[in-house]
């Protein structure tokens, strides 16, 4: 067999392994949105999003998902503010300011918490942070702070690895560079070489938002689930994946229906979000 029977061959094979996965997105958005669509068509678009009521088993059911897309919203940005700002500058200290001894067990210690189940991540909420939050801040401990402190750890491995390997990516030039006009290695460093890996810090954080609001088992554990609007962190709330994860094993008809129009939204948030980060990226790097 020549060289150009195999090369066409692999382009075949790679090409199809593509295409595999396209579909399998496209057959997943096709099962979401058709089994959503007659739930949301029978309540009403307005009712199903805007509805602060959530009581499908009722005489009389109610299928608002508001309080759940807050509760969403809410432990995603806490988790953001707290898992961002600590996981960007963990990177910068791998990359720049860790000794090579420290450096060979932190490193793979951080790809280690990626590949800690969610449920392990639970147990640590219920045992650790659920009774610091309860003595430190009040409540029963479940709570809003609670979950966005528990993500914003999760959200590390990932936030920390991708920033990193764009740090690492921009040419050492830059630093040097830097240097040599009199800067201060710290001052290289935020100033020059953080700017130039924003692109990739940016994705950084776009993976962090996506894991954190599509988490499940672990916010289950410590949110407490209660599907009400609050804004107060002590409160106990519920996400739209808790939501589906709680009530879908007994759930028929429309309610079931309605689950899966709950998870058709939970779709179109990240779809928005992953559009606004290339939208972003793209600005950076017309910018660069």
């Amino acid at each position: 067999m020549n060289r150009q029977i195999k090369e066409k061959i692999a382009r075949y094979i790679f090409f199809a392994f593509a295409l595999s996965s396209v579909l399998a997105v496209a057959l997943i958005s096709i099962f979401i949105f058709a089994g959503g669509a007659p739930a949301i068509k029978e309540i009403g678009l307005f009712d199903f999003l805007f509805g602060t009521i959530w009581r499908p088993t009722a005489g009389t059911p109610y299928y608002g998902i508001l309080p759940m897309i807050v509760g969403s919203i809410l432990i995603t940005c806490g988790a953001v503010l707290l898992g961002v700002p600590m996981g960007v500058f963990a990177s910068v200290f791998l990359a720049y300011f860790c000794p090579d001894k420290l450096h060979r067990y932190l490193d793979p210690a951080i790809n280690l918490l990626a590949g800690i189940p969610s449920v392990i991540y639970g147990f640590f909420g219920i045992v650790v942070i659920v009774p610091f939050v309860r003595n430190t801040f009040g409540g029963n401990g479940n709570s809003i702070l609670t979950a966005s402190i528990l993500l914003g750890i999760m959200i590390l491995p990932t936030i920390i690895s991708v920033s990193q390997a764009a740090i690492r990516a921009v040419p050492s030039s830059y630093y040097e560079g830097a240097l040599a006009l009199g800067a201060t290695k710290e001052q290289a460093v935020f100033k020059t070489v953080l700017p130039a890996a924003k692109s990739g810090v940016l994705a950084a954080v776009i993976l962090g938002i996506g894991r954190s609001i599509g988490e499940t088992m672990a916010v289950q554990m410590v949110a407490g689930n209660q599907p009400r609007i609050t804004f107060e962190l002590t409160k106990g709330i519920r996400t739209m994946t808790t939501n589906i994860v709680l009530e879908m094993a007994e759930a028929t008809d429309l309610h079931r229906a309605a689950l899966i129009a709950t998870g058709a939204v939970l779709f179109v948030f990240i779809l928005i979000i992953n559009a606004r980060f290339f939208m972003l990226k793209r600005r950076l790097n017309n910018e660069h």
